[in-house]
C-alpha cells in the first residue's frame, strides 16, 4: 500500500473519527445537562407520572421536555436510544489504531531503542492491553469496590498510571499514551454496549410486561455513566496528545498523564455541580493553577548560553546534520519511505528555512527528542547538543 494511499485513509479515518466523537460526547454532554438541570414537574405533570421538566429554546423553537419517575403508562411507538454514537466513535478509533500501529508497527508502534518486537508480538501486545485492561476494569466495577466510588477510582487511577508506565517501557512513547486513550476509550464503549444498553433493554422488557425493573440494572448503569461522564475530558485529551510531544515525550510522560487525568476530571466536575445548580469557581480556579505548576514543571531546561570563548559551530556543521538526519523527510522532496510530502509543511533544505523553524526544531528535536521520527536516522546526542549550539548562535 503506497504512502500516499495510507494518508488519505488516515485521514478519513480521522476525520470519522471527530466527527462521531463529537456526537457521542455531545450527547453525553446533553444528557448530563439535561438531567441535572430538570426542575420539579408541575401537578399536571406529576399526574402523568412526571418526575421533572424543562423548557428551553433553541433555533427558533421551544421545547419542553419530561422525564419519568420510571417509565411511561405504556411504550412509545418509536423510542430512541442512544447506542450509535458511541460504537461509530470506538469502530472508527480501532480502525484508525490499527492503521497507524498495526499496519504501521515498525514505524510507530515499536521503539527497538525500549524492546525489540516483532510487529506480531508488538500487536498482541496491543490487543492484550486493551481487551485484558477492559475486562479487569469490568471485575473491578462489579467487585466489592464498587460500594466505596472514592476507592474504586484510586484503584482505576492506579492502574491506569501503572498500565501508562509499563507501555511507555515498551512502546514508542507516542504509542503508549495513545493506547491508554485507546483503553479508556474502549472501557467507555463497552460501558454502553455490555452495561448501560443491556440495562436500558431490561427496563424497557419490565415495563412492557408490566413488573417492576430490577434495581441492580439500574446502580451497574449508573456507576458505568458516571465513569464515562468524569472520563470525557481526559480522553478527549488523549486523542490530541500526539501532537504535543511535550506531554507524551517527557522523560516521566506517566506521570505527566497521571496529572492531567486528575485536572480533566475535576474540571468535569466543575459542570456537574454548576448542572445542579451548584457554583464553585474554586474548582476551575485550582485546576487553573494545576496546569500553570505542570507546565512550570514540565517545562525544559533552558539551553546554556553560548560562551565567547566557545568554538563555535559553523553553518555548515549545522545544515549537515540536519541533512543527514532530516531533511529525508522535512524537504520540498523528500525521499522518506513513509512521507510523500514534508510533514506539517517543515521544509529544512536551507539555512534560512532551518533558521525560520528554530522554535520547533528546539521543542522537537532538542528538547522533547522527538525528532527525527522514532529517531530512524539514529541523530546522536551529541549531534544534538552541536544543532542546538548553533541555534542559541543563530538565532540566540
Amino acid at each position: 500500500m503506497s504512502a500516499y494511499t495510507l494518508d488519505w485513509l488516515n485521514l478519513l479515518l480521522r476525520w470519522i473519527h471527530l466527527i462521531t466523537g463529537i456526537a457521542w460526547i455531545g450527547a453525553s454532554f446533553y444528557f448530563v445537562w439535561l438531567d441535572n438541570s430538570l426542575e420539579e414537574a408541575s401537578a399536571e405533570n406529576k399526574q402523568k407520572g412526571l418526575a421533572g421538566q424543562l423548557s428551553s429554546i433553541h433555533a427558533g423553537g421551544f421545547y419542553e421536555v419530561g422525564k419519568y419517575q420510571l417509565a411511561p403508562p405504556e411504550m412509545p411507538t418509536h423510542l430512541h436510544w442512544f447506542k450509535w454514537e458511541a460504537y461509530s466513535t470506538w469502530i472508527s478509533g480501532f480502525l484508525l489504531l490499527s492503521l497507524m500501529f498495526y499496519v504501521g508497527a515498525n514505524s510507530y508502534l515499536i521503539d527497538n531503542s525500549k524492546l525489540v518486537l516483532q510487529p506480531w508480538q508488538a500487536i498482541a501486545i496491543s490487543l492484550t492491553t486493551l481487551i485484558g485492561g477492559w475486562l479487569i476494569y469490568h471485575l473491578l466495577c462489579k467487585s466489592p469496590l464498587a460500594n466505596n466510588s472514592w476507592l474504586l477510582a484510586g484503584v482505576l487511577l492506579a492502574f491506569i498510571t501503572g498500565l501508562s508506565w509499563g507501555l511507555g517501557q515498551i512502546f514508542s512513547a507516542r504509542a503508549a499514551y495513545l493506547h491508554i486513550g485507546a483503553l479508556i476509550g474502549s472501557c467507555m464503549a463497552a460501558n454502553v454496549f455490555f452495561v448501560i444498553m443491556p440495562g436500558q433493554r431490561a427496563l424497557v422488557a419490565a415495563v412492557a410486561a408490566g413488573r417492576p425493573p430490577a434495581p441492580k440494572h439500574a446502580k451497574a448503569s449508573k456507576l458505568r455513566s458516571v465513569h464515562n461522564n468524569y472520563l470525557t475530558l481526559p480522553v478527549l485529551f488523549l486523542m490530541i496528545s500526539n501532537h504535543y510531544p511535550m506531554t507524551y515525550g517527557h522523560p516521566h510522560a506517566w506521570a505527566v498523564l497521571l496529572a492531567i487525568l486528575l485536572i480533566g476530571a475535576w474540571t468535569r466536575h466543575f459542570f456537574n455541580l454548576r448542572h445542579k445548580g451548584v457554583v464553585r469557581p474554586s474548582i476551575l480556579v485550582s485546576a487553573a493553577i494545576a496546569v500553570i505548576l505542570l507546565a512550570w514543571a514540565m517545562a525544559p531546561a533552558p539551553l546554556p548560553a553560548v560562551d565567547a570563548d566557545q568554538a563555535l559551530v559553523s553553518d555548515q556543521q549545522a545544515l549537515s546534520i540536519v541533512q543527514q538526519h532530516c531533511s529525508s523527510c522535512h524537504s520540498a522532496a523528500p525521499h522518506d519511505e513513509m512521507f510523500t510530502v514534508a510533514p506539517a509543511g517543515v521544509m529544512l533544505d536551507t539555512l534560512a528555512e532551518i533558521r525560520q523553524w528554530a522554535p520547533r526544531i528546539r521543542a522537537r528535536a532538542i528538547n522533547s527528542r522527538d525528532m527525527p521520527f522514532m529517531n530512524k536516522t539514529e541523530m546522536s546526542d551529541a549531534e544534538r547538543a552541536t544543532l542546538g549550539q548553533w541555534l542559541q548562535q543563530a538565532t540566540p
